[in-house]
């Protein structure tokens, strides 16, 4: 089991940053790679960032790219996901995710373990 804890949403303006924390603990961290994924009210939960298999490599949603950065900190356990220049429609409820499996990054169903969320709300 992997247990995920998300952590540093808020309310900002358009315009500003905000920068994601999700805690990973249980299993050894070289099984399972990690993902940030959001979804808004009555819509599908969506890709937004991911690290590949190897670790490489990293993926964005092309909503997102160049606005976002995923990182990591091994010795802590924890995954970021920087969030610059914020715009309105980037408001929803954002999730971390865990895969104990290779392939395409990008799916919801290649996830084992999800955190709560963290809601972010931009305002314009």
């Amino acid at each position: 089991q992997v247990q995920l804890v998300e952590s540093g949403g808020g309310v900002v303006q358009a315009g500003g940053s905000l920068r994601l924390s999700c805690a990973a603990s249980g299993r050894t961290s070289s099984s399972y790679r990690m993902g940030w994924f959001r979804q808004a009210p009555g819509k599908a939960r969506e890709f937004v960032a991911a690290f590949s298999w190897s670790g490489g490599s990293t993926y964005y949603a092309y909503s997102v790219k160049g606005r976002f950065t995923i990182s990591r900190d091994n010795a802590k356990n924890t995954v970021y996901l920087q969030m610059n220049s914020l715009k309105p429609e980037d408001t929803t409820v954002y999730y971390c995710a865990a895969r104990e499996t290779s392939g395409q990054p990008m799916y919801v169903q290649k996830y084992n373990y999800w955190g709560q969320g963290t809601q972010v709300t931009v305002s314009s």
